[in-house]
C-alpha cells in the first residue's frame, strides 16, 4: 500500500492495456481490493451484486475469448467479475434483514424499511430490477479501481464482453446472477502498451463542474 494523496494515485492509475504475464498480484494485495469491494456503499445496503475472482488459467483464457480477446484478462493473473443479481426477490431482501438485525438488534424501523422497500421493489419488471442492481455493482467497481491503485496494483475496466457467454462460463444464470463488468488485475507492462507514456486527459474543471450556491 502507499501513502500517497488520493488525487496522486488516480493521476497515477490508467486502463492499463498491456499487463506483464511474469508479475503475479500478491494475495495480500487482492484481499485489500476485494474487502473494499466488499466494503462499498451501495443502494439502502443490500449489495446486490457477488464478485467472481477467476485466477484459473483455462476460465479466464474462455473469459478472454468473450472479450473479443482482450489480453489483460490473461496477462494478467486475476480477473474480477462484478455480477449483479438478476432480480430482487423477497427471499433476497430478507436476508439483508436478518443481517441488519444480527448487527443491530431486532428494531421495528428495520422491518418497516425492507417492507416498504418490497413493496416497491417487487412488484417492478425484472429488467428494471436488474438494472438497479447492475448499477451498485458499478459503485463497487469505483471503490475498486481506486483500492487498486492504493495497492498500487493495475486494473482495467471492461464492458466490452458478452455477458451471456462469461455468464455460461461462470455458471452465473443458475445463481440468479448477470455479469456486468470485468477488472483484470495485475501489473503494467513496461513496453509494448500504447497508453502508457501518453498524458492523462481529463476535462477542466470549469467544463465539468457547475457549482449551485
Amino acid at each position: 500500500m502507499t501513502a500517497k494523496p488520493l488525487n496522486d494515485l488516480l493521476n497515477w492509475r490508467y486502463a492499463t492495456k498491456k499487463m506483464d504475464p511474469s508479475k503475479a498480484v500478491p494475495q495480500d494485495k487482492v484481499d485489500a481490493i476485494v474487502e473494499a469491494i466488499r466494503m462499498a456503499p451501495t443502494s439502502s445496503g443490500t449489495q446486490p451484486f457477488e464478485l467472481i475472482v477467476v485466477t484459473n488459467p483455462d476460465i479466464r483464457s474462455k473469459i478472454a475469448e468473450a472479450a473479443g480477446g482482450q489480453a489483460q484478462i490473461t496477462d494478467g493473473s486475476h480477473v474480477l467479475v462484478f455480477a449483479a443479481w438478476d432480480n430482487y426477490t423477497a427471499e433476497r431482501i430478507d436476508n439483508v434483514v436478518d443481517l441488519n438485525v444480527a448487527a443491530r438488534g431486532d428494531l421495528p424501523m428495520l422491518h418497516a424499511y425492507y417492507d416498504n422497500l418490497k413493496a416497491n421493489y417487487l412488484p417492478r419488471e425484472v429488467e428494471v430490477n436488474y438494472a438497479h442492481a447492475a448499477r451498485q455493482a458499478y459503485i463497487a467497481l469505483g471503490v475498486a479501481l481506486i483500492a487498486a491503485a492504493e495497492q498500487e496494483v493495475d486494473s482495467t475496466p471492461m464492458e466490452g464482453f458478452d455477458p451471456d457467454a462469461v455468464d455460461t462460463i461462470l455458471g452465473l444464470k443458475e445463481r440468479g446472477l448477470r455479469s456486468v463488468v470485468l477488472m483484470p488485475l495485475g501489473y503494467r507492462a513496461e513496453t509494448g502498451d500504447w497508453l502508457l507514456p501518453m498524458e492523462k486527459v481529463r476535462k477542466s474543471r470549469d467544463s465539468i463542474v457547475t457549482e449551485v450556491n
